[in-house]
């Protein structure tokens, strides 16, 4: 049974910086590309960061320079670290399981969720 949990969200400074965590189980995590999604009230769900084949990443324009992916196959972990935080950061983040190692960045690709983890921004 594939679960993914999410945590380390809540509330931060503008400026200031959060580190997501993701545990991951059920499935051979180090197999498939992994990333953090997020969604705003009101609007769609937006890509933030991705890692797959080969440890390559991508990131959302929004994030780039500010926000890192990283992964631990060795704990089934997916984290971003999260800096230079702003507030329309402000969304709930998730956590996503790629079809396969390849990376993409739209949401169809991804096969498993959690359940999310809210970040709020204060000005």
């Amino acid at each position: 049974q594939v679960q993914m949990v999410e945590s380390g969200g809540g509330l931060a400074q503008s400026g200031g910086s959060l580190r997501l965590s993701c545990a991951a189980s059920g499935f051979t995590f180090e197999a498939h590309a992994m990333a953090w999604f997020r969604q705003a009230p009101g609007k769609e769900r937006e890509f933030v960061a991705g890692v797959g084949y080969g440890g390559r990443t991508s990131y959302g324009d929004s994030v780039k320079g500010r926000f890192t992916i990283s992964r631990d196959n060795a704990k089934s972990t997916l984290y971003l670290q999260m800096d230079s935080l702003k507030p329309e950061d402000t969304a709930l983040y998730y956590c996503a399981k790629g079809k396969s190692l390849f990376l993409y960045v739209k949401a169809r690709e991804y096969d498993y969720w959690g359940r999310g983890t809210q970040v709020t921004v204060s000005s």
